[in-house]
């Protein structure tokens, strides 16, 4: 039987550590042997953290990433190593009960500065392109399309990695500008592979992955997949059960967060507002079911 929600995690603070630093949502911390990517409990939206944390949330978003790299190995290697945490550093053993499930010790790889999108659906920022009339990493699409419409075949649509502020979309020879031929189209046909295969599986357990980003790196030059892998922060999955083209279908990630956030006379600046019971409470229901149904496990 699964435990209750754990103690919500915000921040995390590891001795021995060559560096640290911290994104939106991970502490990642650099040892001379490997990283140490830490998921807290932190929530965004529209680019800016929440004051309120989800409790599991980081452990969601662990425990389905490990899920999918040990899935997708023979497609593309993968930096992860371990998330047991008998495996990590030995400077950080006395924090086995933070860590226990939320942490992966990672392979080093330098970071290829760009995200690698595939959609299979037609939704969010393609969507907004095609109301508009407008290409979208040029593609064209055809006339008629509803939003949420599923695609002949999935896409590819790359965008830069902001360090601040909103990605922007990139074409396919923008992107080769970026990363050089060969692993540009590496990358477009590996993520594609990806999605695909994650999308049989998803599907088989009545979930629509719309979309999905990944990260590559690179060791000796040879692409190596990084960072998350098909978590509620990274996809947008939907309900089968309920999905139908023309209107926009149930999500299991932070759409609801983001729909509540709509209703506030709320600039979408920082700081963030604090997010009340019944928010957090749905919101974590919604990656706990979603990793139940692709892993068959709960936090």
């Amino acid at each position: 039987m699964a435990e209750g929600p754990t103690k919500v995690v915000m921040s995390t603070d590891l001795p021995g550590a060559i560096s640290r630093r911290q994104g939106k949502v991970r502490d990642i911390y650099e040892y001379a042997d490997g990283l140490l990517l830490v998921a807290s409990d932190r929530v965004s939206a529209f680019d800016v953290v929440m004051p309120t944390g989800i409790p599991d949330k980081g452990k969601v978003l662990t425990q389905v990433s490990a899920f999918w790299f040990d899935r997708t190995k023979d497609i593309v290697p993968n930096h992860l190593i371990s998330i047991d945490v008998a495996d990590f550093p030995e400077a950080v053993q006395p924090f086995a009960e933070i860590l226990a499930g939320r942490a992966m010790w990672c392979r080093r790889a330098e970071v290829v500065p760009v995200e690698c999108v595939v959609r299979g659906y037609l939704a969010g920022a393609a969507w907004r392109a095609y109301q508009d009339g407008e290409a979208y990493c040029g593609h064209e699409f055809p006339e008629g399309l509803r939003e949420a419409e599923k695609l002949d075949e999935p896409i590819f649509t790359p965008t830069t990695k902001a360090e601040s502020g909103h990605d922007i979309p990139l074409t396919r020879e923008q992107c080769i500008e970026l990363c050089g031929e060969r692993h540009a189209m590496q990358m477009e046909s590996t993520a594609i592979e990806l999605y695909t295969f994650a999308a049989e599986h998803a599907e088989a357990n009545g979930l629509l992955p719309a979309d999905t980003k990944f990260e590559f790196g690179l060791v000796d030059d040879e692409l190596l997949l990084i960072d998350e892998l098909f978590t509620p922060d990274s996809s947008r999955y939907w309900d089968a059960a309920q999905w139908a083209p023309g209107r926009r279908p149930v999500g299991f990630d932070k759409q609801y967060l983001r729909d509540w956030l709509d209703t506030l006379d709320w600039d979408k600046t920082p700081p963030g507002p604090e997010l009340p019971g019944h928010v957090v409470s749905r919101t974590r229901e919604l990656y706990v079911e979603l990793m139940r149904r692709l892993t068959g496990r709960e936090p």
